[in-house]
């Protein structure tokens, strides 16, 4: 994989590029495959938090899939075109001592839609990832991500989709590896705490060392 990565030794990628993405052809060949196993890495980094909200912590991996997802669907296949959706979704991946997210509030019908979405105004900047901290704990508070944000902040109604990024001290990352660790929301209309299982928190851990393998294809 030739992703562009951080300049030190192991660093996961930060950026894909268009060597990354394969052409319709072959991306219909491996498809199925490719599917599968990133359907089964992101179950392992998807954490639901509370009833109506749902963080799935992005990786190459499902970044890279939504592109060849988008490209196949659109039937992209220039340069400049795989470019433009390049652009859009690397600014989901973590960078190195970062865990990234997209928050997913999960609602189905209309009268839910009326209750949570004004009320969950500022959702993103409500949550957090709590780790050790001497004899008590401390919280890794989420960011929104900045480009995306100014597209989907509004004053009195929340998105039903957000981008969020955690950015770790090194001390926070030794903390994370000890564990436990809970992902937290402490909005007024929303508190809310779930623990992290273990194959969750090796999982994230991964990424905030720069140890997480991609998948192949192609």
């Amino acid at each position: 994989m030739t992703a562009a990565s951080d300049a030190h030794p192991g660093a996961m990628p930060t950026a894909l590029t268009l060597d990354d993405i394969v052409d319709l052809r072959a991306y219909e060949r491996g498809r199925d495959e490719f599917r599968r196993q990133v359907v089964a890495r992101k179950r392992v980094r998807r954490v639901a938090l509370g009833p109506v909200m749902t963080l799935v912590f992005e990786s190459v991996d499902t970044v890279r899939f939504q592109v060849q997802e988008m490209a196949r669907a659109e039937r992209i296949a220039t340069d400049a075109g795989i470019q433009a959706e390049l652009d859009v979704y690397n600014r989901l991946l973590p960078r190195p001592g970062e865990l990234s997210a997209t928050v997913f509030i999960e609602l189905t019908s209309e009268a839910e839609l009326r209750q949570w979405l004004p009320a969950l105004v500022g959702i993103e900047r409500s949550l957090g990832l709590e780790v050790p901290s001497g004899s008590g704990t401390t919280v890794v508070r989420g960011e929104p991500e900045a480009e995306h944000q100014d597209a989907l902040t509004r004053e009195e109604v929340t998105a039903a989709v957000h981008y969020v990024r955690f950015a770790f001290a090194p001390d926070q990352v030794a903390a994370f590896a000890v564990g436990p660790v809970a992902l937290v929301a402490d909005h007024p209309a929303y508190q809310e705490r779930t623990a992290l299982s273990e194959e969750t928190r090796q999982a994230l851990l991964a990424d905030l060392e720069g140890r997480t393998q991609p998948l192949q294809l192609g």
